[in-house]
């Protein structure tokens, strides 16, 4: 019976955490698709928008390191909880501010909650993870692109209809806040181990310490995988357009492409991996993502340039959830078996590939300015093989922590 009880547990839990992908993922494609009314709402600049952009992204980042400190002490579930339902309250406010110096106070605000959620969501998911013995993480990440999919719908449909930002937030917040607490119930008790917690994640000392060459073979993969996100996202209907001619409609159906390529593997990733090593899907993510890119560059018409994005959305859709996943559960081996040493890896991982976000789309540009777009993109696929080749860094990890725990095991 109590195995019963423990297995339901763990069902909820992974259908609980897996929701709150999906909220982030709506909230943050709610929050990004009513950009163009925000400036318009502000009357900003150029400079000013890109200066809360900024503001967001700093603020998550510098979050996403005190978040491997409170789950060291109070453990992912409250976290989490507390967290989810604040993420669209704090969209309300964003709404609703009326002046820039407000405005900046709310990204940072929303910035630093989304940050905290993201590394502690994911710390959760390695937790259930490990507590279930199955993959939940490729579901998980699948559960946030749906989220954004309907995000970005809703958002557009709100702007169409000339719906205001406070009202298109006030109805989120009203739907979500609810399934956020809901789902916050259902997730799994997990303890942090303080002891293991303070080498792994407590302080300045053991963060700059905690750096370990594996994690930053993984960081270097994560931030190559979300540039080249962040360039189909930012550059790919510019490419079109610009470089092959495509008419703006045409041009924008390359995200589309990639966006839709890229959900369908996570949704069923994690059978997948029940069958296929981490390392050989990290082969095939690199190599896939670069001969997509390969298509896109060499691509005389935008109907094939649309086919190369969509072949690098398949490359990329499983290549995050395996680094987080591989990232957590080699943290928390390191700190023997603790969630706060899986908080404390994740962190340090997400601050590496969010990197690609925040710098990712200006030195594109910067660089396409000097030898143009094409070339630009030509360059991200050794970067995309490098990924590939990488790979083996899952099986190195794995055997070293064995190796590690089997000693402190005999002393």
């Amino acid at each position: 019976m109590d195995a019963e009880r423990t297995t339901a547990e763990l069902v909820r839990a992974r259908w609980a955490v897996t929701a709150v992908f999906g909220i982030n993922g709506l909230l943050i494609a709610s929050f990004a698709v009513r950009t163009p009314s925000l400036k318009q709402d502000l009357d900003l600049t150029a400079g000013e928008l890109g200066l809360l952009g900024a503001l967001f992204g700093v603020a998550g980042v510098l979050a996403m390191q005190l978040s491997s400190s409170l789950t060291a002490r109070f453990g992912g579930r409250p976290i989490v909880w507390i967290a989810a339902p604040t993420l669209p309250i704090l969209l309300i406010g964003i709404g609703m501010a009326p002046q820039f110096l407000a405005m900046a106070l709310m990204q940072m605000a929303f910035g630093a909650v989304h940050g905290i959620l993201d590394v502690s969501m994911n710390v959760h998911a390695v937790a259930v993870e490990r507590a279930a013995k199955r993959r939940i993480m490729s579901g998980c990440h699948g559960s946030w692109s749906i989220g954004s999919i309907i995000g970005a719908l809703l958002g557009s449909g709100a702007a169409h209809i000339g719906m205001s930002r406070t009202e298109h937030y006030a109805l989120l917040a009203v739907v979500l806040v609810p399934a956020a607490l809901v789902a916050g119930r259902f997730l799994m008790r997990t303890q942090a181990d303080r002891s293991p917690a303070k080498s792994e994640s407590g302080g300045w000392a053991a963060w700059r310490t905690g750096w370990t060459k594996t994690l930053l073979v993984f960081g270097a993969m994560g931030t190559m995988v979300m540039t080249a996100e962040v360039a189909v996202a930012d550059w790919s209907g510019v490419f079109l357009h610009e470089d092959r001619q495509a008419s703006l409609g045409l041009a924008g159906l390359a995200y589309v492409a990639f966006a839709i390529c890229q959900t369908t593997p996570r949704l069923v990733g994690d059978r997948i991996q029940a069958r296929v090593s981490a390392t050989r899907l990290l082969r095939w993510s690199g190599v896939t993502a670069a001969v997509g890119m390969a298509v896109v560059v060499l691509s005389p018409t935008p109907w094939l340039g649309i086919a190369g994005f969509g072949i690098v959305g398949l490359g990329v859709s499983l290549a995050l959830p395996v680094l987080f996943g591989a990232v957590g559960h080699y943290g928390a081996e390191r700190a023997g078996g603790s969630d706060a040493g899986a908080a404390a890896m994740v962190s340090r991982f997400s601050t590496m590939t969010y990197s690609g976000i925040l710098v990712g789309p200006a030195v594109i540009g910067w660089i396409a300015d000097s030898i143009g777009l094409p070339w630009t993109l030509a360059l991200m696929i050794p970067f995309l093989f490098g990924v590939a080749a990488a790979a083996r860094t899952v099986d190195l990890a794995r055997r070293r922590t064995e190796a590690t725990n089997d000693v402190d095991a005999v002393q």
